[in-house]
């Protein structure tokens, strides 16, 4: 399978963009991954990239973007960070990836049983990376609300519903602080959605209320 050109790229829709993922994780849960010869993706790409998709995941040994939806080289820009928290400098490298080098999709990805998610559960403090899963408080102060979770907050199962909900905020934040995407993703020329991945079924879902990949979609922004 081929690189990516310029012209396959720019003609494709966000929706085909989204779809080109789910039919990656398909392969992938499968085990049909696509036979692809990497050192000649090296040379198809040695003068330029045109990849369709910007991931934010997680920095955790089984999130990696490109296994994960079977993408080869050069097809996605894959952002990595412990917890898949937003900063500014996550928020310039999409407006890169969208407003430069033309990808159609942005796609932020948890997963379960995330070691970062689960320390900010409980609180952990430690160097650089306390301020890290500080970032991550709002989504578990909203589990933590929300009185229809029996599970205690030191167990994974309160971690992955934070998780979610970290996605969830995270799509909403970057609508919110990057007026250059929420542009794009309103004038239908991006899209933009949240999605879990189990690491145990190697399956992603996405969630259908952080999918936005119509034409000339109005986004409905959090107060």
């Amino acid at each position: 399978m081929r690189t990516l050109d310029k012209e396959t790229q720019q003609n494709m829709t966000p929706a085909q963009a989204l779809e080109l993922l789910k039919a990656g994780n398909y392969r992938f849960v499968n085990n049909l991954k696509i036979n692809r010869n990497l050192l000649q993706q090296v040379n198809e790409t040695s003068d330029g990239q045109h990849p369709f998709a910007v991931i934010l995941s997680c920095i955790d040994s089984r999130t990696s973007a490109e296994l994960i939806f079977d993408q080869g080289l050069g097809d996605v820009f894959s952002v990595r960070i412990a917890g898949n928290i937003l900063n500014e400098d996550i928020l310039g490298s999409m407006e890169f990836a969208c407003a430069v080098a033309g990808a159609k999709i942005v796609v932020v990805l948890g997963h379960t049983k995330c070691g970062a998610v689960g320390g900010a559960c409980k609180g952990v403090k430690l160097g650089n990376l306390t301020g890290l899963l500080n970032k991550l408080q709002p989504a578990v102060e909203i589990a933590a609300a929300d009185r229809t979770i029996t599970y205690a907050h030191d167990t994974y199962e309160f971690a992955d519903v934070v998780a979610g909900h970290n996605v969830h905020l995270t799509i909403e934040r970057i609508l919110n602080e990057s007026p250059i995407l929420s542009e794009l993703v309103e004038e239908g020329k991006i899209g933009i959605a949240g999605a879990m991945y189990d690491v145990e079924s190697g399956a992603v879902e996405f969630y259908e209320q952080d999918v936005y990949v119509g034409e000339r979609v109005v986004v409905a922004k959090a107060v």
